[in-house]
């Protein structure tokens, strides 16, 4: 078969641990075909956001009736906020089909879903390197109460507990770094090595 097929890649951490300037830095530096899978929400969309580049924006009853239907590779309701986000099976294999490697940015329960779905996922689960570490960025990006930190150091507790579930963890203490890591992480997955990008 000459169209190499795509691959699916997970990449997760706890909030915090850079993981979407990571994907960012990625898709500008990695050789790879990456792209990122849009994931569909119910909430609405910020100033500048746009439907089907950020998320697909959906309705409550359209989102439900996809869920319904089993359209979903994993979703969820994000408590506290009451709004619903998933990823699309669709978005993902019309991705993978077109021999792209596509990137689901997701937390460690969506990540636990799409393995249940798919075990031969590529996963990286980008490691904020200590507590410490972590609750310094959150503290430093200004946007989050004190409750907030508290609730997302919490969550993230419990997330560092699931990194074992992950087959490669990469500490992020300095972002170039991890950026070259991951991509030649996920260059041991290329078949087409003889091949120049």
């Amino acid at each position: 078969m000459s169209n190499d097929p795509g691959k699916l890649i997970i990449i997760s951490g706890p909030s915090g641990s850079g993981k979407s300037t990571i994907v960012a830095k990625l898709l500008e530096t990695c050789p790879l075909p990456l792209v990122v899978s849009v994931s569909a929400t119910t909430r609405p969309p910020r100033p500048g956001e746009v439907h089907g580049e950020h998320y697909w924006f959906l309705s409550p009853e359209e989102f439900q009736a996809k869920r319904s239907r089993g359209e979903f590779l994993e979703c969820k309701e994000v408590f506290g906020r009451g709004f619903w986000y998933g990823t699309l099976k669709e978005a993902v294999s019309s991705g993978l089909s077109a021999g792209k490697w596509v990137i689901l940015e997701i937390d460690v329960q969506g990540a636990l879903a799409v393995l249940d779905y798919d075990p031969e996922v590529i996963t990286i689960f980008i490691d904020p390197g200590s507590m410490d570490q972590l609750e310094k960025r959150l503290r430093d990006r200004g946007t989050d109460s004190q409750d907030a930190i508290q609730r997302r150091l919490q969550v993230a507790r419990e997330e560092m507990g699931l990194k074992h579930h992950y087959r490669h963890s990469v500490i992020n203490d300095r972002v170039d770094e991890a950026v070259a890591q991951v991509c030649r992480l996920l260059c041991q997955y290329d078949s087409r090595i003889d091949k120049q990008p």
